[in-house]
């Protein structure tokens, strides 16, 4: 890794130019550092899947490893542990969601709370059409090891409250723009929006219904928090 930023760093500077032998090394070290990225990639798509499917206990590194064709060496090259891969895998599974969410915040054609209510809508359809398989991996791992793992304790605070902090931002700005109440905090609100929304998601499962979550996008956002 430090002779691909040493040639990182010629490149830009064009101090000591690259001979014919380097740029063959470092198009080699680009490869091989692009294919290590894209094992991980495959390897943390492939445990939200299955941590999704079977729970962290459920759940064997032989079938993660199996499923993307990678030697049981290189997997504790990659993490180091099963505890250090289930963390990664939090932070890979709420990427995806905190985009998404960001993405209609940034949305001109919208104010802040319709893009609030568009996003949990979007969340409530791909819950019906996955016929309320799953849920959220967050909730899952929170209730299996989220007071016996400290590593993936981390991850699940970092992870909720990086959604949590982008729901304030939302929030905030909705404020701002008059539709939301300013008499609560955006922090209280945002908060309160994150637990009964997990909630709702447990009742969805027993239930097998998406009336929990409508129930809880329309309490809160369609009237609670309405200024």
């Amino acid at each position: 890794m430090q002779l691909l930023a040493d040639y990182r760093i010629r490149l830009r500077t064009n101090k000591f130019p690259l001979t014919k032998q380097d740029n063959r090394s470092y198009h080699f070290l680009m490869s091989r550092t692009s294919q290590k990225q894209t094992n991980k990639e495959n390897l943390l798509s492939q445990g939200v899947t299955l941590l999704m499917q079977q729970g962290y206990h459920g759940t064997g590194l032989k079938e993660i490893l199996d499923a993307v064709k990678i030697p049981k060496g290189s997997f504790y090259n990659y993490f180091g542990s099963k505890e250090n891969f289930a963390a990664e895998v939090i932070q890979h599974y709420i990427n995806p969601f905190i985009d998404q969410l960001n993405s209609h915040l940034q949305n001109s054609d919208l104010d802040a709370l319709s893009a609030l209510q568009r996003y949990f809508n979007e969340m409530i359809i791909e819950l019906e059409k996955a016929e309320f398989k799953g849920g959220c991996l967050l909730g899952n791992l929170m209730g299996e090891i989220g007071d016996t793992s400290d590593i993936c304790q981390k991850s699940l605070q970092s992870a909720v409250h990086r959604y949590r902090n982008l729901l304030q931002t939302g929030l905030l700005k909705a404020q701002q723009e008059g539709t939301v109440r300013t008499d609560k905090s955006v922090e209280d609100m945002a908060d309160l929006l994150v637990n009964m929304w997990q909630g709702a998601l447990l009742r969805m499962k027993i239930e097998q219904s998406s009336t929990p979550l409508k129930q809880c996008c329309e309490n809160l956002l369609g009237d609670f928090f309405k200024a």
